[in-house]
């Protein structure tokens, strides 16, 4: 197929954050007297928005302070970078040189549950600031992940039509995001910590280098 565009998941899809975010929730909610495990958690973070995940937060544990997600982000991130000591280690190398062959077939966007400056940053961090058109966070559309809200706010904005496209996605509210936008989704079966399921996938992979971009959506000359 010919696609009119290709639609980004960013987190562990370019980079690989989404176990030490939830590795930083958890050490963050134990401060603050409620305690859980990575694996209680991790199917809150995995695939979905910081907004929706604070929300998810706060509804399991009540006892926690009555704060806002910007707060409650700004207290969070010094969990996360006591982790996140190497970025560029986190980038993963496989999607980004498929992202960069995938710009030479149509336009590419990434459409992110993180906060709109932290996928700028992220984007330059992956080298991919020249070969996305533009990139969507959590506050440029409606509901997160599984809603299709972004990715199909990303084809409204590129002016194609949706079922032209091809969302590539490592979660299973991604997934769902992208069928339920009418999308062709490639899924990446790189997560062992937290499996996700990939029904309806068009294409499934471990790594996105399995995946031959110049045979599968044309020739790009």
């Amino acid at each position: 197929m010919k696609p009119a565009a290709f639609l980004f998941d960013l987190d562990g899809t370019l980079i690989d954050t989404e176990a030490l975010w939830t590795e930083a929730i958890v050490e963050w909610l134990a401060d603050r007297g409620a305690r859980t495990t990575v694996e209680a958690v991790a199917p809150v973070v995995f695939g979905h928005s910081w907004l929706d995940i604070q929300s998810t937060l706060h509804e399991r544990f009540p006892s926690l302070p009555k704060t806002s997600a910007e707060d409650d982000a700004k207290t969070l991130r010094p969990y996360y970078a006591r982790r996140a000591v190497n970025p560029a280690s986190q980038v993963i190398p496989g999607a980004v040189s498929f992202l960069k062959k995938a710009s030479r077939h149509a336009p590419c966007v990434i459409v992110s549950g993180s906060p709109h400056d932290d996928v700028v940053q992220a984007a330059e961090l992956c080298g991919v600031e020249n070969f996305v058109r533009f990139v969507l966070g959590a506050e440029d559309y409606g509901r997160g992940k599984p809603a299709p809200d972004g990715y199909l706010k990303a084809a409204s904005m590129l002016e194609v039509d949706a079922s032209e496209c091809v969302v590539v996605e490592d979660s299973t509210a991604g997934v769902q995001a992208g069928r339920a936008a009418g999308m062709r989704v490639i899924g990446v079966d790189r997560n062992q910590r937290a499996p996700q399921d990939f029904a309806g996938c068009e294409w499934l992979v471990h790594d996105l280098s399995e995946l031959d971009v110049h045979a599968v959506f044309g020739d790009a000359d």
